[in-house]
């Protein structure tokens, strides 16, 4: 089976279950100075034509996996076994059959058009692609993209409501920050204004708008502006979702270089929570689900809907804040190693007590503690 599609390098994570179509190469902005994802990578647009020949590509590859479920005594269905049966052949080791064998073995209702921003594409032709999905797969009724404000606030609302009409149902949105003298220290390339007119038409327009903001980005000097700024920009916006995406300062990136220059002085994990708790304080009359679903953020459990859960996604910030400054870094442990995911995680009393003497080794050089879950983080990346 020698099919083979296109794969760009990124997805959201709550795009885990979806397949994977590149409609454009890399990032077309890709100057921010937090981001290394496309460094060195040139951008182009694929042509609607290459889109639609991965398209056919993993129909192909999805017949072939019916016909061997079929054979299998399946009757079709992409179960377990058959895919397990699959990775255990070395016929269809390739990637590309091992991913559309994994999407329908979870539905095969959903489609996330990669890289960076597909809706810089001339409308017309994303229109195409994303028609061509919807009449191969006719079981696919969720297809998502990223997309960069300033490219949204740069389509007029007609012309998102053609995409959404074609199929297009979801934006994930980087806003990362709505103060404006940080986006240009990050040089994002965009401002609140662009933030807030984007999310607006693609709101206007139909879509789910998925928005990520990034606690911690303004490090040490603009941390509560950029929670208070950034607040105000989600109440004008009013999206469906709000992800938060903790900052984590990557080697290689132009941030990095600024850090080891002194010119950016990043937060604590601690200093992140209080900043995340001032950012849900200021949120005001919207309707929007806080997520905290990313393995770099400390609390997962800063999950919720607005504005019924706020009251609790503050008492859970409160609560860890609130602990000892042992049980702090133990649970830090505890989560970096993957053992913790929320706090109530602190009462199984003998993990909190193997975690307690990993931490006391480190008693003499709390730094070097430090050093090897920013080590753990890096993995994350």
């Amino acid at each position: 089976m020698k099919l083979s599609m296109e794969k760009g390098p990124i997805r959201p994570p709550s795009e885990a279950q979806s397949l994977l179509i590149r409609a454009t190469r890399n990032c077309p902005w890709n100057r921010c100075a937090f981001c290394h994802t496309y460094q060195g990578c040139r951008f182009e647009l694929r042509s609607v034509g290459e889109i639609r020949d991965d398209i056919k590509k993993a129909k192909d590859i999805a017949d072939q996996i019916y016909n061997l479920s079929r054979q299998e005594g399946s009757g079709g269905r992409v179960t377990q076994p058959v895919v397990e049966l699959l990775l255990a052949q070395g016929e269809f080791s390739e990637e590309s059959i091992q991913s559309v064998a994994a999407w329908l073995h979870y539905g095969g209702e959903s489609v996330f058009l990669q890289d960076a921003n597909s809706l810089i594409m001339k409308t017309d032709d994303l229109v195409q692609a994303i028609s061509s999905i919807r009449e191969t797969f006719p079981s696919v009724h969720r297809i998502t993209s990223y997309c960069r404000s300033r490219t949204a606030a740069g389509k007029s609302v007609e012309e998102l409501r053609r995409l959404h009409d074609a199929g297009l149902t979801r934006i994930h949105m980087g806003v990362e920050s709505g103060y404006d003298p940080l986006l240009r220290f990050m040089n994002k390339g965009a401002t609140a204004a662009d933030h807030v007119e984007g999310g607006r038409r693609l709101k206007e327009a139909g879509f789910s708008l998925c928005v990520f903001v990034m606690p911690g980005l303004g490090g040490t000097r603009w941390s509560r502006e950029h929670a208070e700024e950034t607040a105000r920009v989600i109440n004008l916006i009013n999206p469906d979702h709000v992800r938060l995406r903790t900052l984590h300062v990557v080697a290689g990136s132009s941030l990095y270089t600024m850090m080891l220059s002194g010119a950016f002085h990043p937060l604590t994990e601690e200093g992140i929570v209080r900043e995340i708790g001032i950012f849900i304080e200021h949120l005001y009359g919207i309707e929007t689900t806080i997520m905290s679903d990313h393995v770099l953020n400390l609390l997962e459990e800063v999950t919720g809907k607005l504005p019924g859960d706020k009251s609790g996604l503050l008492a859970t910030i409160g609560r860890f804040l609130a602990m000892s400054p042992e049980e702090r870094l133990i649970f830090r442990v505890g989560r970096r190693k993957g053992i913790y995911r929320k706090l109530d995680d602190l009462a199984e009393r003998g993990t909190f007590l193997w975690l307690k003497s990993i931490v006391d080794q480190y008693a003499s050089d709390p730094d070097l503690l430090e050093q090897e879950l920013k080590r753990i983080m890096q993995a994350f990346i």
